[in-house]
């Protein structure tokens, strides 16, 4: 299993359109899941500010535990 670097996230998510309960007119809605790519584990929204909420945490959370991002691109003269 390869080690996973400290900060570093990745997810798999799914978006579907809902319509309210009510009457036709009051629009649609979205529904959010998040799934960690790595531990499977799922996340649900019922709305895009509560997934974005979701995230916002999971980023503060990031910068709180490492000063600097630790990706590194490679430089233009290392392509083949």
């Amino acid at each position: 299993m390869a080690s996973q670097r400290v900060g570093y996230r990745a997810y798999l998510l799914r978006l579907w359109p809902v319509r309210s309960a009510g009457d036709a007119d009051e629009g649609t809605g979205i529904r959010a899941v998040l799934q960690d790519v790595q531990t499977r584990e799922r996340h649900g929204f019922a709305s895009l500010e509560e997934l974005f909420e979701f995230l916002r945490a999971q980023t503060e959370e990031t910068s709180d535990s490492t000063a600097e991002n630790d990706l590194t691109l490679p430089s233009p003269e290392g392509r083949g």
